[in-house]
């Protein structure tokens, strides 16, 4: 027989052994959209083969996920075994020629990485949707009773909420801290969203963060959303469409109606059948078009293009959509320019997709902006509008700036030329961009059409593109629809 005392220490052993804290491990937490032009089930495939090929054989890697919401956040939590372990692998992500078409899908001013050391050992393989909340504390909060309540929060709070599966919580170099809370579902996430702010502790805890520095994504797991049949946006299909001039796709004319196309452009025919007629004629490269830009604002869809359409064009495209199929075309097209006074070309500029909650707002603004200044001539409204700070242009002739802009209004004064808006037909928009369709007199009178791409900021116009187009006779035109 043991000697008692043996029998006790290993036991005391044990109890040590089991009790003994977890090594602090890192979570990488990568916050980004992609490029509008991009292709969310691409990216989404793409996203998949990177995790398998890539990162999951990087040395200390333990798990990595990917998620989304509604309005395109996405969020990527890996779990590293230290600092140097995922340092090296992004050093080595940045330049592996194997992931360039993922990486090219992002984009790259929305993209935001923190790495945050952490305590917890990943539990919740089976989570199909995951809040993450990265914050500061308040100057002055005690962190020992801050990570009390921190904890308590797990504890009282989230974890007896049916579909609760684990809540990971860690801090970064900057003091910047992270929860990340894992769910079965979203349903049950959404129900205890609500029970969650009314709680004592909650209130607690969250009156020891502060407020401006709060960022909460509430996202759902790609790998459930690849495991249900997921749709194309009509965005999706418009660039679809666009870049099977380069790819002579066949399969995206099907998502334009057989029986119901409404053409605009008139020097194109009527329907699917002047389509055709129109890359009948194409030259034996055939069309090429680069989508610049592209938007979504309810049944329409609106892109910024740079084509090879018999020459160099830049050009405005919308489509409206019908039960999921594109059933009308407007557009304008102007032959490349060379730069502006500013150096700056048709297509350059801003492309991120951002203040999607701000979307009425801007229209409004860029609705106002039309009607007062441009149709109302109220110029001494202008700057209530036009950003006095900052103002980036893009029209072929004006240079950035207020002073740009007055310069050319100056010039066409003096040369007996016009630039005269006489109708707003139409404002789309989709968060800081806003596209305008109007119709007008330009240079000797000539009937025009204009259309004007803003990019907003804080309310105010902070960046412009436009074409601006004749309108030819009517005894041109191949279709009777009109141009608006």
């Amino acid at each position: 027989m043991k000697h008692p005392l043996t029998v006790l220490a290993i036991i005391a052993l044990v109890v040590s052994s089991c009790t003994e804290p977890i090594p602090p491990s890192v979570l990488e937490v990568t916050t980004f959209r992609l490029k509008t032009t991009a292709n969310s089930l691409t990216f989404n495939a793409l996203d998949a083969e990177v995790e398998s090929t890539f990162t999951n054989k990087q040395p200390g890697f333990i798990k990595r996920q990917s998620s989304v919401n509604g309005q395109g956040d996405y969020v990527v939590l890996v779990y590293w075994k230290s600092i140097e372990d995922a340092k090296a692998s992004m050093d080595k992500f940045m330049n592996d020629a194997s992931v360039a078409d993922y990486a090219g899908m992002i984009e790259g001013s929305s993209m935001k990485m923190n790495r945050y050391t952490i305590n917890d050992s990943f539990d919740a393989s089976s989570s199909s949707f995951v809040e993450t909340m990265s914050f500061e504390t308040n100057d002055g909060v005690d962190m020992t009773k801050f990570n009390k309540v921190n904890q308590k929060v797990g504890v009282k709070v989230s974890a007896p909420k049916e579909g609760f599966l684990q809540r990971i919580t860690g801090v970064n170099e900057a003091g910047e801290q992270i929860v990340a809370v894992y769910w079965d579902n979203k349903t049950n996430s959404d129900k205890a969203l609500q029970p969650f702010m009314d709680n004592e502790i909650s209130k607690e805890f969250m009156g020891m963060m502060n407020p401006s520095s709060i960022y909460m994504l509430r996202t759902t797991m790609l790998n459930s959303l690849n495991s249900t049949y997921m749709n194309l946006s009509k965005k999706e299909k418009v660039v679809s469409l666009l870049n099977s001039f380069n790819t002579g796709d066949q399969t995206p004319i099907s998502y334009i109606n057989p029986t119901k196309y409404i053409q605009h452009n008139l020097g194109v025919g009527d329907g699917l059948a002047g389509f055709g007629e129109v890359m009948q004629h194409a030259p034996p490269e055939g069309f090429k078009a680069n989508v610049i830009r592209a938007f979504e604002d309810g049944d329409y869809v609106f892109t910024h293009t740079e084509y090879d359409f018999f020459g160099p064009k830049a050009g405005f495209d919308v489509f409206r959509f019908e039960e999921g199929q594109i059933v009308e075309h407007w557009d304008n097209l102007l032959s490349v320019q060379p730069n502006n006074p500013s150096g700056r070309t048709q297509f350059d500029g801003a492309t991120a997709l951002t203040d999607l909650d701000k979307t009425e707002a801007n229209k409004n603004t860029i609705t106002e902006f039309i009607e007062k200044v441009l149709l109302g001539h109220e110029m001494d409204k202008l700057t209530t509008y036009i950003s006095t700070e900052k103002y980036i242009q893009h029209n072929p002739a004006v240079a950035d700036g207020l002073d740009g802009f007055g310069a050319a209004m100056q010039y066409f004064a003096e040369n007996g030329l016009v630039m005269e808006y006489t109708k707003l037909h139409k404002v789309l928009g989709q968060g800081n961009f806003v596209l305008s369709m109007s119709e007008g007199k330009f240079g000797k009178g000539e009937a025009t059409a204009f259309y004007d791409l803003f990019r907003l900021e804080d309310g105010k116009i902070v960046e412009h593109w436009d074409v601006i187009a004749a309108i030819p006779p009517k005894t041109e035109w191949k279709n009777d629809n009109g141009k608006f």
